[in-house]
């Protein structure tokens, strides 16, 4: 059973910054004091930038894409944002400087992983929905638990795919069946996977003993609603289907 996780808050200071992909930011961050924050993998913590000031500003909440054991904590941000038909929202962390500090308070959420509790598990991700994903593949990997994972990922287009020479390694590494489907593939893509939205169809191709697995499902609530119903539809318990949404505005 997950044993509660206390919430601190500190200085991390950034450290790296990847261009993921094009829509995509992947950035690493390190305490400040050289103690790692503890987790469970799915959780979330919340961001505060720092002003000249040294006033407080921009407290928004990413998922830990890191393992609970990584001595930095990995995030993956949207570059811009579409708020409404006109509205575009850049990310802070798109100008933001290698060294630059910020108020990293958290953990939180009951969306969390433990490895020895749930053996055979459905994860389902829409874009950056990724990332909680990430973070219990690379515990799995680390601990050798042995769990038998099944992943359907969903992108907009192949350029689109996070960590994906990753996702491969780890598909060596573990018991993991991955799933990458694009939902708006161009003839330019030579895109040979599968292809349109995650339904209940999808699903039993790629996960036929889906009603004995433990389901995890992460994006924006459209997707989720959709996902869920599609596994109920399919024979899995509710009480065995754990969500977590994200807004697409975040970051």
């Amino acid at each position: 059973m997950a044993q509660p996780v206390q919430v601190s808050e500190k200085l991390y200071r950034l450290t790296e910054k990847i261009d993921e992909t094009p829509e995509v930011l992947t950035i690493r961050l390190a305490p400040e004091d050289g103690a790692e924050m503890g987790f469970d993998p799915g959780m979330f913590i919340m961001i505060a930038g720092i002003d000249k000031d040294n006033k407080r500003y921009l407290a928004k909440s990413f998922s830990i894409a890191s393992d609970p054991a990584s001595a930095v904590m990995e995030l993956y941000i949207v570059k811009r944002s579409h708020m409404g038909t006109a509205l575009e929202h850049t990310s802070h962390f798109v100008d933001a400087g290698i060294g630059d500090s910020y108020y990293v308070k958290g953990p939180y959420g009951q969306f969390r992983f433990i490895p020895s509790e749930n053996r055979k598990v459905l994860f389902v991700a829409g874009g950056t929905g990724l990332a909680p994903f990430v973070s219990m593949l690379r515990q799995i990997d680390r601990l050798k638990s042995g769990n038998d994972v099944d992943l359907l990922y969903s992108v907009k287009y192949p350029t689109e795919i996070i960590r994906k020479e990753e996702l491969g390694q780890l598909a060596k590494s573990i018991n993991l069946k991955a799933t990458i489907t694009v939902t708006r593939p161009q003839p330019t893509d030579n895109w040979s996977g599968e292809k349109g939205h995650i339904d209940a169809e999808m699903i039993r191709r790629h996960s036929q003993d889906v009603a004995e697995r433990a389901c995890y499902i992460c994006g924006p609530p459209a997707f989720v609603k959709a996902i869920k119903d599609a596994l109920v539809s399919l024979g899995v318990k509710p009480e065995r289907i754990s969500a977590d949404v994200w807004d697409a505005g975040s970051g």
